[in-house]
């Protein structure tokens, strides 16, 4: 009780006050109570709701993980108009495409490091099929097989099974017995209709992203999920977004977090859309906490938002903050993220977790424990 009159200093309004109550008693809120959220919520008032749900969830851990990239190509056949990082195929003279054996050698830098996953994602090449990325997970898996590999977005995965003529099932079916082991949760952008005509009118849409992932619960794999905001949605879209992972995760419990992307303006065809504040940045993490109550875990992606910005979102319910990743992602760089060197070592990211006064904690994909540096000494 003592949190709920904390709380509601922050705000007079009964409505508000009601939704408190109803976070502080472990209840569910509807999706009319997260829209009013975005509508007339403070700051202070969702954060100190998320942070309690989170120090519920989790107390002060704050989860990272050792892990690097590989993006086999920026060339895709798709026209995403928010999109910075890929070029169209038919203009691949300007983009990259890497064959199995460069990407081995991204793998094999990492023999003496103990990283321990490595996501794959990219544009979507008509020459790179559901055979050439099997026969890469193969080769990874003979190498190195205590990696895990997490790839492929939805949009990926739903043109490779459609060009190899094989159902989602199969498809998955078939990449996982290559060792494909969990999902990725890009490509899901915004899923309303309206506004995905808009921004990404040919790609994959809301039911087809939502079936390749619920497929992959249904197979045993865990997958995470996106949500692309600060464009030309609306707070509605954003609730309705969420609501549809929602209720697929009260049916399949697959998806181990969520994770809110803000869109860049920098080089892409939507550069006439000024990007979110950083306070509309901190209430979107904090509602998407409070709203989406059967996701473990919320994730702040640092090369997106930055260091000093994804620190803070650890007081806005966020308990994750990716990994490593050691340079070898460009998606948000080329977009004008102020990550341009998107890389940190261990050793940044545990200073980084203490000095927001949370337990850094080394995670395996799955959420495994690899070490707890809540009390170690750095040297």
């Amino acid at each position: 009780m003592a949190e709920v009159l904390e709380t509601s200093i922050l705000t007079a309004d009964t409505d508000l006050k009601n939704i408190a109550q109803k976070v502080y008693d472990n209840q569910r809120i509807t999706d009319a109570e997260a829209l009013l959220l975005f509508e007339k919520g403070s700051l202070g008032f969702v954060g100190s709701l998320a942070n309690f749900v989170r120090e519920r969830l989790h107390g002060d851990i704050t989860y990272f993980n050792r892990n690097f990239h590989i993006e086999p190509t920026n060339a895709c056949i798709y026209t995403c108009n928010f999109c910075s990082y890929s070029r169209l195929y038919a203009h691949r003279d300007e983009a990259w495409e890497l064959g199995l054996e460069q990407m081995m050698d991204i793998v094999k830098k990492y023999d003496n490091e103990p990283v321990t996953e490595v996501h794959i994602v990219g544009g979507v090449h008509p020459k790179m099929n559901l055979e050439f990325f099997a026969e890469l997970l193969r080769k990874i898996k003979e190498h190195r097989p205590d990696l895990h590999i997490k790839g492929f977005t939805a949009v990926e995965l739903d043109y490779m099974f459609r060009k190899a003529k094989k159902t989602v099932k199969e498809g998955l079916e078939y990449l996982k017995d290559a060792g494909l082991e969990s999902l990725p949760g890009g490509g899901a952008e915004i899923f309303a209709a309206g506004v995905r005509e808009q921004i990404c009118p040919d790609k994959v849409d809301a039911d087809g992203w939502l079936a390749i992932h619920g497929t992959a619960h249904e197979l045993g794999m865990h997958t995470n999920a996106t949500m692309l905001y600060g464009h030309i949605e609306s707070f509605a879209d954003r609730v309705d977004h969420m609501r549809r992972l929602r209720e697929l995760q009260d049916r399949t419990g697959g998806f181990n977090t969520f994770i809110p992307l803000k869109f860049r303006n920098k080089n892409n065809d939507m550069s006439n859309v000024a990007e979110s504040t950083l306070v509309e940045d901190m209430r979107l993490y904090a509602i998407a906490r409070i709203y989406l109550d059967n996701f473990p875990h919320l994730k702040a992606y640092w090369p997106m938002l930055g260091r000093q910005n994804a620190q803070l979102s650890l007081s806005f319910g966020v308990n994750d903050l990716d990994g490593t990743i050691d340079d070898t992602t460009k998606i948000y760089s080329m977009a004008g993220a102020e990550e341009q060197v998107p890389s940190m070592s261990t050793q940044d990211l545990v200073v980084l977790i203490r000095q927001a006064h949370r337990k850094p904690v080394e995670r395996g994909t799955l959420y495994n424990v690899i070490k707890d540096y809540g009390t170690e000494v750095l040297v």
